[in-house]
């Protein structure tokens, strides 16, 4: 081969190189790289874990939890489609396409599925050679374009809506009297008698089962559909619980405010917020309506049970395969704790009452519809604000922690602020991989968070310095932090006279608006919001009803 030859293929492959990373990822260096497993609860609550401070048994997630770091403020998106798209995408919801929870519209972040405008982590993880799982959720789409097997995911099994019953495929939304599954694209059935976690967690197995010892890492995302209502689970987990809830929600809130001091999980000083004025005094119900009450929350603990079984059996697969001490395990639930009864829901309330029951001797049964309400979200956002759905600390604060043996030091509990935007490219840092400025020849958006991995091996306590800005806005509800600071918003229709002004170091439950004392930080903080809002396009478009909930 001659010297002018060479210089030829050499400087092509050299270019082509070049337009690779450019547009896709690559890794940083030829190393073994960590197995990464994303597991995400669905509408688990912030005191609902025992290594939180919360009385349900959780003894698979507590191991986990002893072997790694805890993180008491992480903060979320207030529902389940707009975490999961930020989450995959490491940026705003709006950028990411999902500005309104099943809200599709023409405008520019109101696409309802991920936009092109962000490359999904799977994506990236497949194209640097993961292989790359998913089973549960999906909830970002359901067209074929925007199915997951078309979003990096080699593998699939998932529900396309935001919830689904445990046990069928009969529908529980008036849009769809059957539920819509898909298995890598291709249209799927769910076979009757199966319960969710268990087969989610059994298809996850066999799709690391399929490729291993080929050499490949892979990233397994178990994206849970429990404990969403809903509420259904074989009796065996949730007669275990009968009768520790009949003193009712506001004791389990109180218990639980101080449980989580004892765990280390909030400041001794903390405060305990008052209810939300939907929520009923315990004592004013009726014997029946309490009885029935303390069902539902059985019925909640004994789904939180067995999803803590199930992860422990593919903890126990990951050793048994001897991939468990290659693994970095990420666990963190999408919300706070979840409020929503759609069987009294004015729009979706007839569909249900017509295809399910909400009677007690029919509670925890596949053909029973029950959800535990505002009541008992209060209890499992203790020590927060409200819950789910709400921009307040109790929707968006959310249990996480990063654990296995890959992860360098046991720290415990970590206080730092954290984002769900921070898991995107504190993985691509795991598996050694390029974040593009393109893809496919498009620009796309940067990464907003950071990596946790300075946090987690020891060498800072903050990733997040008291200028860096977090926002969040859907529906109409907004909320802005900048440092210990944060400006809230929930009331609709939005206006941001309607924002006030807390500072969470003092003030977790968020009691003291400090927008007349604090006038200066107040429109400091404004400014912000309008700095971030133009740059996200902050439409607020009115849904259609029943939209967005």
């Amino acid at each position: 081969m001659g010297k002018k030859h060479f210089s030829k293929v050499a400087w092509f492959k050299l270019l082509t190189m070049l337009c690779i990373s450019a547009t896709s990822a690559q890794p940083l260096q030829t190393v073994k790289r960590p197995n990464i497993l994303l597991i995400v609860a669905d509408d688990l609550g912030y005191a609902d874990l025992g290594c939180y401070g919360g009385d349900i048994e959780t003894p698979n997630l507590d191991a986990l939890a002893k072997n790694g770091l805890r993180f008491s403020r992480f903060h979320t998106a207030p529902v389940c489609a707009v975490t999961r798209a930020m989450l995959l995408s490491g940026n705003n919801n709006h950028i990411a396409g999902m500005g309104r929870q099943d809200l599709k519209t023409g405008y520019e972040g109101y696409e309802g599925y991920l936009s092109d405008r962000i490359v999904p982590v799977s994506v990236l993880l497949r194209d640097a050679g993961y292989h790359t799982y998913i089973a549960g959720k999906w909830h970002l789409g359901t067209k074929p374009e925007h199915n997951p097997h078309h979003k990096g995911f080699e593998h699939s099994f998932v529900t396309l809506e935001g919830g689904a019953n445990h046990y069928s495929n009969h529908g529980i939304f008036y849009t769809d009297p059957v539920s819509p599954y898909t298995e890598d694209g291709e249209k799927a059935d769910w076979k009757e008698g199966d319960y969710s976690t268990v087969f989610y967690t059994d298809k996850l197995i066999s799709y690391i089962e399929r490729h291993k010892g080929d050499g490949q890492p892979f990233f397994a995302y178990a994206a849970y559909t429990s404990p969403h209502w809903p509420l259904q689970v074989d009796s065996a987990y949730w007669k275990k619980y009968a009768g520790k809830y009949d003193k009712g929600y506001e004791a389990l809130k109180a218990s639980r405010f101080e449980s989580l001091k004892n765990a280390g999980m909030i400041p001794a000083n903390a405060e305990l917020p008052p209810s939300h004025p939907n929520v009923k005094p315990w004592e004013s119900l009726s014997v029946a309506e309490q009885k029935k009450e303390a069902r539902k929350m059985e019925l909640y603990a004994g789904m939180v049970d067995n999803l803590d079984e199930n992860i422990g059996r593919l903890i126990k697969y990951l050793k048994s395969i001897g991939e468990y001490e290659n693994t970095v395990i990420v666990f963190m639930s999408d919300n706070g704790a979840a409020a929503e009864d759609f069987y009294y829901h004015e729009t979706f309330g007839p569909f249900l009452k017509e295809h399910y029951s909400d009677a007690y001797d029919d509670m925890g049964k596949p053909n029973s519809f029950i959800a535990y309400g505002p009541q008992w979200a209060e209890a499992g956002s203790s020590p927060f604000k409200y819950y789910k759905g709400f921009t307040t600390e109790g929707g968006i604060t959310a249990p996480m922690f990063i654990s296995g043996p890959k992860v360098p030091i046991n720290r415990g509990i970590s206080d730092a602020f954290a984002t769900l935007m921070d898991i995107a490219p504190t993985i691509y840092e795991w598996a050694n991989i390029y974040y593009p400025n393109q893809y496919n020849n498009k620009p796309i958006s940067p990464l907003l968070g950071t990596s946790l991995l300075p946090l987690i091996k020891g060498s800072t306590k903050e990733i997040h310095d008291d200028n860096y800005v977090f926002g969040i806005e859907h529906g109409g509800y907004a909320m802005l932090r900048k440092g210990p600071w944060k400006i809230v918003n929930i009331e609709r229709p939005f206006k941001t006279d309607h924002f006030k002004l807390y500072n969470l170091t003092h003030d977790l439950a968020e009691q003291q608006d400090m927008k007349a004392r604090e006038p200066d930080k107040f429109n400091e903080m404004l400014q912000e919001w309008e700095k971030f809002s133009g740059k996200i396009k902050v439409r607020i478009p009115t849904p259609k009803q029943g939209e967005g909930l």
